[in-house]
């Protein structure tokens, strides 16, 4: 049965997507779900609604009556991915988390200032990117609940300082992780026998590399380097190459974004649907809305290897900055 969902629909759903804090995400699906009219044909999708509500409410709830003791290692995922930021003392991941997030760590020239996780959000063009901020790698003392947070993350940003003997920090912070059973996943195949580990993408980032002249002391850094690492140089306090590593992170998170468009309207380019690289027709129809997926009867494409409106079918694989136009029965 067709739902005939208005366009205040379209723009609440917009204004839900792209709240980030759970008190937001309660006020706009409310107000969400004020826009959609009361007939048969929406009935699924209203107490569909409103179950994921009541599952907000329920959670800000839980998370209040916890207080003081819910871990502050238990970040839930924001954002196109959730990245975690690690290193040694000193190496400059709290001034690097500031200078890229709303989130203000305190950044001091003496170590050992960070002692929880800190989150903000990172902008990358119209999408946004959680990163947390954590306390030093220490093989002397090594909360189980930073582990944890490691292992959940999409992507591990592990910073070492260029003035200060990096090819030791990288070193023995892969070390200290291996003994976890933690490891950059682009050494996977050094683990082909052994079980229970844990692979995860790293983007080694070389703080510190202020300007051109620290050029040489990088190119070293490289040659002194057993293996392959992703690498990049960059300054927390310059700001040199922080938009790359921005596009860098976009990449290694292996992401896509989707617009919506609705029949007879323009696309709206401001709040993408973000989707795992390689997702389909039917897997965006699926984040729009469950009910979609069972009634979806073709969708129009507009983007990558297509003509302008190209009919295309659920198994169709979408690409970045695509536009799809959902049909259903």
């Amino acid at each position: 049965m067709p739902t005939n969902l208005p366009p205040e629909y379209h723009e609440a759903e917009k204004q839900y997507r792209a709240a980030t804090s759970p008190a937001e995400k309660i006020t706009r699906l409310e107000e969400l779900i004020g826009t959609i009219p009361k007939h048969k044909g929406t009935d699924k999708i209203r107490a569909d609604l409103r179950r994921r509500l009541s599952k907000l409410k329920s959670a800000a709830q839980s998370k209040k009556s916890l207080g003081r003791q819910e871990s502050a290692y238990r970040i839930d995922k924001e954002g196109a991915g959730q990245v975690v930021v690690i290193g040694p003392a000193n190496v400059g991941k709290s001034a690097l988390v500031a200078a890229l997030t709303n989130a203000t760590p305190e950044v001091a020239d003496f170590p050992f200032t960070t002692w929880t996780p800190t989150p903000g959000m990172m902008r990358m063009e119209n999408i946004q990117v959680q990163l947390i901020d954590t306390p030093p790698l220490n093989r002397e003392y090594m909360e189980a609940e930073m582990l944890d947070l490691i292992r959940r993350a999409d992507l591990i940003l592990l910073v070492v300082d260029l003035q200060t003997d990096p090819v030791q920090q990288l070193e023995e912070t892969v070390e200290l992780l291996a003994e976890h059973r933690i490891v950059p996943r682009h050494l996977e195949d050094r683990y082909p026998q052994q079980r229970g580990l844990t692979f995860i993408p790293f983007l080694v980032l070389v703080n510190k590399s202020d300007d051109e002249g620290s050029d040489e002391d990088f190119e070293i850094f490289c040659e002194l380097l057993e293996d392959d690492w992703p690498l990049l140089p960059l300054s927390a306090t310059t700001g040199r190459n922080l938009e790359l590593l921005k596009q860098t992170v976009f990449e290694l998170l292996e992401v896509i974004r989707i617009y919506s468009k609705t029949p007879g309207k323009e696309p709206d380019f401001t709040a993408p649907f973000v989707m795992k690289r390689g997702g389909t027709v039917e897997d965006f129809a699926g984040k729009i809305h469950k009910d979609f997926v069972d009634s979806l009867k073709l969708a129009r494409i507009w983007g990558d290897g297509v003509y302008d409106g190209q009919p295309v079918g659920r198994d169709h694989a979408l690409h970045d900055g695509d536009v799809v136009e959902l049909h259903t029965q």
